[in-house]
């Protein structure tokens, strides 16, 4: 991936299931073409959205074939980095590379929430092992741990494929706090579906998007609108989408987003457990929610 490649709509994608909990291929490949062909910049698949921690480490493989066969050379393909240990990270980011992977999108580790020595040994590994151009995955609110300015600039200046940062603190300074820093020598990309329009405003020049899997044409055009600076088209459609972007941004945004996904008629709500599908008043209370955003779409 060139520098300018690191712009647009770059949906993480969520991983279809059968029944029976297997991947279903045909989905998950039908699925990809339709984001592409809705005007998507990239795919992003094994990120938290796509249940990667549920995923072994062949089928994470098989996912990316897919994605691979899918997207042909339009638009790029970058892999979730994300594992338990640095040897199993480095492992996956290595077969990425095998099968043909554009970059990568490295997540701190699971579960172990380390030091800052420790956090940068991680992702320093992840980097090291292949020449693939990479985004780092800040999220602190979900992982524990923090990846600072400061921080930042250390490993740009360490990994020259280091190109591009998924900011995901939740705290819109962070974005103008890296660019006064690093200037333009990472790409940011807004990681929270319900601070895309501020990110760009302060600066970010792509976004990890969610209910982008459920409503591409609605993403797109935001994201569009907000970078050409259309105050008030922008407004009008942020504040229609502003009730499902928040679904993102929640403990259960997986199942909340594969059930908009239903809605739409663009996949199931199945989920792999631990995760268990909604049920109930919270099933309902989701329902109501979706089918009124959905039945006053501008």
């Amino acid at each position: 991936m060139q520098p300018h490649d690191w712009r647009g709509v770059f949906p993480a994608i969520t991983t279809p299931f059968h029944s029976d909990l297997s991947i279903d291929e045909r989905a998950l490949d039908a699925h990809v073409r339709w984001l592409v062909e809705r005007g998507v910049r990239g795919i992003v698949p094994l990120g938290s959205l796509g249940e990667g921690a549920t995923l072994t480490h062949d089928e994470k493989v098989r996912v990316l074939e897919i994605c691979r066969r899918a997207i042909g050379d339009r638009v790029p393909l970058v892999a979730g980095i994300s594992a338990l240990s640095t040897a199993e990270a480095v492992a996956l980011a290595c077969a990425a590379q095998r099968v043909g992977c554009d970059g990568l999108m490295v997540l701190p580790p699971y579960v172990y929430r380390g030091d800052e020595r420790e956090m940068l040994a991680h992702v320093d590994a992840v980097f090291a092992a292949t020449p693939l151009p990479a985004m780092l995955y800040n999220n602190p609110i979900a992982y524990g741990t923090d990846f600072t300015p400061p921080q930042i600039a250390t490993l740009c200046a360490r990994h020259a494929n280091l190109q591009a940062v998924k900011e995901s603190s939740g705290d819109v300074r962070r974005i103008t706090a890296i660019r006064e820093r690093l200037g333009d020598r990472v790409a940011l990309f807004v990681g929270l579906d319900d601070l895309v329009v501020e990110g760009v405003c302060a600066g970010a020049v792509g976004w990890i998007a969610g209910l982008v899997n459920a409503l591409p044409d609605a993403s797109v055009r935001l994201f569009d609108l907000a970078v050409a600076g259309d105050v008030a088209r922008t407004r009008a459609l942020y504040d229609w989408f502003l009730p499902l972007l928040r679904l993102d941004t929640v403990p259960k945004f997986v199942q909340l987003i594969k059930l908009v996904q239903r809605e739409v008629g663009r996949g199931s709500s199945v989920v792999r457990p631990p995760r268990l599908e909604l049920e109930g008043a919270e099933l309902d209370a989701a329902l109501a929610l979706i089918r009124e955003r959905l039945a006053t779409q501008p």
